[in-house]
């Protein structure tokens, strides 16, 4: 997870996408599969950090991957909310 100001900026970075967010939008995030081929990639890509294997690109390529997946959790946790009529 990024740290609290890191994370301060991504949820104000999301705030516009998440504003737009309606009911059926909300859904449509939430049910919205991952990409095959990216999970594959990724957890390739994990099993290489985690034997202290990646190479310097693919740390990079690893670490993109890591910050969309808080990106997509963040608009997703926005969606919950718009779900539960909190928004």
């Amino acid at each position: 997870m990024p740290s609290t100001a890191t994370q301060a900026t991504l949820e104000r970075a999301i705030s516009p996408v998440a504003r737009c967010l309606n009911a059926e939008s909300a859904q449509a995030l939430l049910a919205a599969p991952a990409d095959p081929q990216t999970q594959a990639r990724l957890d390739d890509l994990a099993e290489k950090a985690n034997e202290g294997q990646l190479s310097p690109a693919e740390a990079e390529e690893y670490d993109a991957l890591i910050l969309l997946g808080d990106l997509v959790a963040m608009l997703q946790s926005r969606a919950r909310v718009v779900l539960a009529g909190r928004a």
